[in-house]
């Protein structure tokens, strides 16, 4: 209700202006919110998460510790239990050895193999292997020897080295924090003192089964200690400037290192446990006795898999917790505290079942008989009583624990309080550990983080998985005193181009695409503030074919397309600041025209205008010519500014000081600010002419990018969008495709297809050697024909992987796309794509062997994956064609010969048809055949739910093949919970399986010749102008001449003026104004008369004497053509008046005023196209008297904002409105333009009445701003030209790459002949396939199935066996268990990537940007920012 009655003020403010106060409002213009369920969902997780850390540490170390305990020569087992149980603990030390084995054994294997340096190749072998050594002998032998207790605490000052590190080199960001390391060091000595204080008071009290011979292990176990504490040296060697070079190298070669050093772990742990427990211990390991330990196998087994698992979770848990931002409360605060819960959790058991093991009334009557204090004492006693009864395998365990807790203080006869010594060690181990590891509760996550990032080494120690974790998570240390290591780590800026390309979208598409990127420039904000992103953009947009031929005239002029964008793009102005674009330039170019529009935040939007008699169109040519453009000269500009004598120094605001030498840079902020990016972070954004985005989607796919640097292009989710059956079709093909094929090539290699309606791009991989250079290479074969154009994306995507880039998917980024709704358009589309896609993957598998060497994330299994799935699709008609067989008998009971022997008909006689007739046909000839087995696959889908009931059973191939990939996809579809209901259109893609996989595999395959586009064809290459105002129109022909004769309704108005001037000469001035800028108007673009108004260049010379008091504007240079910009003149414009808006003190000594007239400036006449002035003229109604008034006033609110001024603004928009009522009233009509002289008094009188306002208000710091924003709304579009150099380039870039391609018929015929032939080549290729396959299936029909047949026992789904068992064709049964193989790995594979993209998207949502409206007080200092100085930044207080 709210939203209706905010739409209806706005209304209500629109009307007051004009008669037409009716708009389209685009989905999605509104502001985006946070979204409550995605803020419940984040917090969900996190719970969620830090629960399943807690309870996963909790398990890791209490089943250690019960291992140990049942490993100890104290406990009550046998030997032989004992020593199956000391196996089972060397297995738990050697898990994770063997997973980082295996793993590293894969990457360098399948991945990438690079050879170590010896040097540092040796130091990782020796610290390794005294890690080991240490890790082997505490747990292995000092543990077994202690009380279960002692074991929680003594493995905490495996912390003591980090300490000592962190003293050495001064790793604390301030001072005092020094005291954290040194207070750990204190309390890890002080624990190891009290360790052996309860030693002698467990000895000298008379402990039972305590020795003398503690003092020894005591002494290896602080020994093992510190053996141990070395495995964390990578931390804490961070902060050496020394070793830097070796850790760098070792990054390089890790998967080598880690493959070594965990072998070297398994050895020596499985060399300490045998030479030990083999030699020196007592009993010696009696081999034969591993078959006798039959109660304790189930035991050991429980207590190995549970400290195995849940020791891998909880380290795949803790990175999750770090990436999903909840350091602290799901990371920190669990793992910290795992230690005292798993102290309280065991606790807790004890006294839960100690009841149950001895009676407690009993033990009160012993300790009253002997005069015993401790309550203990008389339990302990009784414990080797009960242990030969027969308890649970719980009971035996607790029984066990609490036999390891009578060997502490507490079972002294005398006095508890001794035992208050092992509770200090326990606190003194456990608090040196939070102080030693105090900066895991500071560290700060960007919003995606590698693993590598968070955690300096990939293996994690299962015997202390909360002291791993901790000890591993990476340190932000210093280097030196103003750098920070973290700082290279941090998130750097990036420049997004937003590259769109058209190609005869219609209203409805284009305003999809303008209104996604009018949200990003509200996403962004002003690009002279930082983002949290760190990104900046610009908006291109590529027009094929804009241009078209008036009839009669044979003027070029834009054609329908070009102006329904225009359009759109002041639609969408309007409703996304209720006003006119502000700034608009039009240029001439050598490829056809541009159009320039400063967006509301400041950003910039480009539409190119492309004329294909003078540049090559379709969509790769566009992105040849915006790949050039936006990487090779805008690249080639910042690298090599110009440099430039002081004397010629046009203006010092363009200029920049570095070493002494001054250089004209680019005017526009993206390419100066691209100075400092590299080419790793200039992103490409490929979009079609009708995406729809968010610009979170946006933001994803760039998280992508930045996080590994191998990623040379993203891509996300693309939804279709329409109505009907086709689109219902898609949806649901798209979902498949998305759900389960992309997710399995990004989990297993690599994307194959990053699509260019949605795509992002790396400028770096672009221009890689062998990439964008042969991108530009024109198609001269037929298969070039075929792989080069009719899937440009493809191929793309298939040069980056082979130069060794990876393309990526991120199922959270969605974008919608219109998808075709008709069947004829839909089959060309896939006319084109289904040969490409076939060229572009033979072609990548044909350099296989070479791929996998360069790219890292294809193996040659997956080489093996694409091949099969390729196998498969060249399969597919025939296994559509056995499938319709198989309906043919499951439907009509005809037998298996006759039925295979029907269903191939149809497709040959298809196949003849699409050879002999015009493609009209072919396609009316595929609906009809489509609904008829539409109607086919229904009936089967019936008949084989009736067959399962009526054999009673669905355990059959076919019945397992259609309930398991039924329940996969409902699993699927439920995983994907914003996308379930697509699983409606299931059914029809069903249905639709012989349209889709076998009528339009033969229609393309039989079309290839025909390499058109075939969808959005349009024929309006000449077309008639409107003429509005026209009042005469006539041709004559006198003698040998032909005279046209026009006279418009402007042209009548000008005549009766000069009519009146020479009536009445004494006319007011402002007459002969106006008759200059109609003059001018009509013949030399009286756009350049206004031009002041924005350069800056001239004053208003109304009422000099009265304006000598307001500050005035600077002067711009007009020698801005020589600039080396790649931009035109209008960007220095808009730099110019954009660049002083974080400053609201006026120096009045940098701006002089200029008293000359205007009338006596000379008039630059730059030479326009017919289609200039057509275009310029819809632009001039933003000067109408309605629209001044509403632009006015939101701009004047524009300008305010975030000042804190509301009620000054409203006063401000409420009286220069009346002012401009009254200057405008009577003199001019709701629809008229205005005059320059006009212009000139209005924006003086304007001026003028804020000058009042805001010194009645004491806020003249406010009065530039003010008066820059009555400029701007009263700003004329400019007519602007191509630097010299730009154009230079352009015309250069024409000539070599994108010069139209001219064939005569000789050439035609010969590519016509050479399509036609590779077209005969696949046909007969897949012909001949498909047939070997239906005739084998066929042949086994003949013979029987009794003959060749496999029998698989039949079974009811009560469990019993049927006598007769089921026969299926081994042929059949292959293809259906490759396929069934097939789809559980697609499927293994999206539930992985599920889990990554929920990380994702849950750390995105805790960083998203809020729409807030911030409170920010004027700014009194001067800043004085050099985006070329290294980022220095001068204030105020510096001078």
């Amino acid at each position: 209700m709210e939203e209706l009655k905010q739409r209806g003020r706005k209304r209500e403010g629109r009307h007051r202006d004009t008669w037409d106060p009716f708009q389209l409002n685009p989905i999605g213009a509104e502001k985006e919110e946070k979204r409550r369920c995605f803020a419940l969902l984040q917090n969900l997780v996190a719970v969620v998460v830090g629960l399943l850390v807690l309870a996963s540490a909790v398990m890791s170390k209490g089943s250690l510790l019960v291992l140990t305990t049942l490993c100890s020569p104290k406990s009550l087992r046998s030997d032989v239990e004992r020593q199956f149980y000391t196996l089972l603990l060397m297995c738990v030390l050697l898990t994770p050895n063997v997973l980082v084995f295996l793993k590293s054994l894969w990457k360098c294997a399948f991945k990438s193999y690079v050879p170590p340096q010896k040097k540092t190749m040796g130091i990782m072998c020796a610290i390794e292997s005294l890690v080991a050594l240490g890790t082997a002998v505490l747990v292995l032998i000092v543990m077994p020897q202690f009380d279960i207790l002692t074991n929680l605490c003594i493995p905490g000052g495996v912390c003591i080295f980090s300490s000592v590190l962190q003293i050495v080199f001064r790793l604390q960001r301030e001072r005092w924090m020094m005291i954290y390391p040194i207070c750990s060091i204190i309390l890890v000595v002080s624990g190891y003192v009290l360790l052996g204080v309860d030693h002698y008071v467990r000895v000298s009290s008379y402990v039972p089964s305590q020795h003398s011979d503690g003092y020894f292990y005591i002494g290896i176990a602080i020994v093992a200690s510190l053996l141990i504490s070395l495995n964390w040296w990578e931390n804490l060697f961070q902060a050496s400037n020394n070793i830097q070079e070796m850790l760098r190298d070792l990054d390089t070669f890790k998967d080598t290192a880690y493959l070594v050093t965990s072998l070297i772990r398994i050895v020596i742990t499985m060399g300490v446990y045998f030479l030990y427990y083999g030699l020196m211990s007592q009993p010696t390991i009696v081999w034969s006795a591993y078959t006798k330990a039959n109660g304790a196998v189930q035991i050991g087994l429980v207590l190995f898999f549970l400290q195995a698992f849940c020791s891998a979770a909880c380290h795949w848990f803790g990175v999750v917790a770090c990436k999903i931002h909840s350091v602290r409360f799901s990371f920190a605060l669990p793992v910290s505290f795992s230690g005292p819960a798993t102290l309280i959790l065991g606790i807790t058991l004890f006294l839960a079942q100690a009841e149950k093991l001895y009676n407690f009334s009993e033990v009160a009557t012993v300790q009253n008989y002997l005069g015993v204090n401790n309550t203990f004492w008389p339990f302990c006693s009784k414990l080797a009583e009960i242990k030969v009864k027969n308890y649970t395998p719980v009971m035996l365990v607790m029984l066990e624990i609490s036999n390891s807790i009578c060997k502490t203080s507490l079972n002294s006869p005398n006095e508890i309080w001794p035992f208050s010594m092992l509770v200090l060690e326990g606190v003194c181990m456990w608090l040196g550990l939070m102080a030693c590891t105090y900066y895991v509760w500071r560290m700060k996550v960007q919003r995606i983080e590698r693993t590598s990032q968070l955690f300096v080494r990939r293996l994690y120690e299962s015997a202390f998985i909360d002291l791993s974790l901790l000890l591993n998570t990476k340190m932000k240390v210093i280097r030196s005193r103003n750098t920070e290591q973290g700082s290279s780590e941090e998130v750097e800026n990036c420049v997004i181009y937003l590259c769109a390309t058209m190609w005869h979208e219609n209203y409805e598409e284009m305003l999809k695409i303008l209104t996604s990127m009018f949200r990003l420039d509200r996403y962004r904000g002003d690009p002279k503030e930082e983002h949290k992103d760190c990104f900046d953009f610009e908006c291109h947009i590529y027009v094929d074919d804009a241009f078209m031929k008036e009839k009669n005239t044979e003027k070029k002029l834009v054609n329908t397309y070009v102006n329904d964008l225009i359009d759109v793009v002041v639609e969408v102005y309007r409703v996304f600041t209720n006003k006119e674009p502000d700034e608009v330039s039009i240029i001439e170019a050598p490829y056809g025209g541009r159009l320039m529009f400063v967006m509301p935040e400041g950003n910039m939007l480009y539409v190119h205008l492309k004329d294909k008699t003078m540049i090559r169109n379709k969509k790769r040519w566009s992105q040849i010519m915006y790949l050039y453009y936006l990487l090779g000269w805008k690249g080639y500009n910042v690298k090599n500014p110009q440099k430039i004598t002081r004397q010629n120094n046009p203006c010092r605001a363009s200029l920049i000081s570095l070493d002494g030498e001054s250089y004209l840079l680019p005017s526009h902020d993206n390419d100066s600010k691209r100075r400092h990016i590299s080419d790793d972070n200039t992103y490409i954004m490929a979009l079609d002419g009708d995406t729809d985005f968010h610009p979170s989607a946006l933001i994803l796919l760039v998280d992508r990018l930045r996080m590994y640097r191998t990623v040379g292009a993203a891509c996300g989710r693309i939804h279709p969008t329409g109505m009907g059956p086709m689109v219902w079709y898609q949806k649901f093909e798209y979902a498949v495709g998305h759900w389960l094929q992309k997710t399995a090539e990004h989990v297993f290699g690599s994307v194959l297809c990053s699509p260019g309606c949605f795509s992002l791009f790396r400028g770096s991989a672009l221009m890689d050697d062998n990439v964008l250079k042969r991108y530009t290479t024109t198609a001269s074969k037929a298969s070039e024909y075929v792989q080069y154009d009719q899937g440009e994306d493809r191929w793309l995507c298939t040069l980056l992987l082979q130069q060794g880039w990876r393309v990526e998917y991120n199922a959270a980024s969605d974008a919608y796309t219109n998808s075709p709704e008709e069947f004829k358009e839909f089959y060309n589309q896939r006319r084109r794509w289904g040969p490409s896609t076939l060229a572009n993957t033979l072609d990548l598998l044909h350099s296989g062997r070479e791929t996998v060497k360069r790219n890292a994330s294809i193996s040659m299994l997956y080489i093996l994956y694409q091949i099969f799935t390729v196998s498969s699709s060249i399969l597919g008609p025939a296994s559509v064609t056995l499938m319709i067989a198989g309906a043919f008998q499951f439907v009509f009971g005809v037998e298996g010969t006759l039925s295979i022997v029907i269903a191939v008909i149809p497709p040959i006689v298809y196949m003849i048809i699409c050879f002999v007739a015009k493609s009209n046909f072919q396609i009316t000839i595929a609906a009809i055949m489509s609904v008829i087995y539409a109607f086919l696959m229904t009936a089967s889908f019936f008949a084989i739910i009736g067959d399962m009931v009526k054999q009673g059973t669905f355990i059959t191939p076919t019945g397992l093949f259609l309930v398991s990939s039924s329940i996969m996809y409902l699993v699927t579809a439920i995983l994907h919970p914003q996308e379930f209901t697509l699983i409606i259109y299931g059914l029809m893609y069903f249905i639709c399986i012989p349209s889709g996989y076998l009528l339009l595999t033969i229609y393309s395959l039989v079309n290839m010749d025909n390499v058109s586009w075939g969808t959005r064809e349009s024929n309006k290459g000449t077309e008639h102008q409107k003429r509005v105002g026209v009042v005469c129109n006539r041709d004559c022909r006198l003698c040998c001449w032909d005279v046209k004769m026009e006279i418009t309704q402007e042209t009548e108005n000008l005549v009766l003026q000069q009519i009146q001037q020479a009536v009445n000469p004494n006319a007011h001035a402002a007459v002969k104004t106006e008759l200059l800028s109609q003059i001018s108007h009509d013949n030399l673009h009286a756009v350049n008369t206004h031009k002041h108004m924005l350069d800056h260049n001239k004053q208003v010379t109304h009422k000099t004497a009265e304006s000598e008091e307001n500050l005035s504007r600077s002067k711009d240079d007009d020698d801005t053509d020589s600039e080396r910009s790649g931009s035109s003149r209008s960007c220095e414009k808009k730099k110019d008046s954009f660049s002083d808006d974080s400053n609201d003190e006026d120096d009045v000594n940098d701006y002089n005023d200029d008293d000359s007239n205007p009338e006596d400036m000379a008039i630059e006449v730059l030479p326009e196209c017919d289609w200039v002035k057509p275009v310029r003229d819809v632009f001039l109604k933003k000067l109408t008297y309605a629209n001044l008034k509403r632009n006015l006033q939101e701009q004047i609110r524009y300008t305010l904002r975030n000042k804190n001024q509301e009620d000054l603004c409203e006063e401000l928009v409420l009286m220069l409105t009346d002012t401009l009522n009254a200057e405008l009233r009577d003199k001019v009509g709701p629809e008229d333009i205005l005059t320059v002289s006009q212009l000139e008094e209005l924006q003086y009188t304007l001026n003028e009445a804020a000058r009042r306002i805001l010194k009645t208000n004491r806020m003249e710091r406010l009065e530039r701003r003010v008066k820059r924003g009555i400029e701007r709304t009263l700003v004329a579009p400019q007519i602007e030209k191509l630097s010299e150099d730009e154009d230079d380039f352009w015309k250069k870039l024409i000539e070599r790459y994108l010069k139209p391609i001219e064939v005569d018929e000789a050439q035609k015929k010969d590519v016509r002949r050479e399509l036609k032939s590779l077209r005969n080549k696949a046909v007969f290729l897949y012909f001949i396939i498909n047939v070997l396959w239906v005739v084998a299936t066929f042949f086994l029909q003949a013979i029987g199935s009794d003959v060749l047949s496999i029998k698989i026992p039949k079974y009811f789904p009560n469990g019993t066996l049927s006598d007769d068992p089921l026969k299926v064709e081994p042929l059949s049964l292959m293809f259906l268990l490759s396929f069934a193989v097939l789809l559980i790995v697609q499927f293994l594979a999206m539930l992985y990537h599920r889990v990554y993209t929920l990380i994702h998207v849950v750390s995105y949502r805790g960083t998203e940007k809020d729409y807030k409206v911030k409170d920010e007080e004027d700014d009194d200092d001067l800043t004085l920012e050099n985006h070329f100085a290294n980022g220095l930044i001068i204030t105020s207080d510096d001078l």
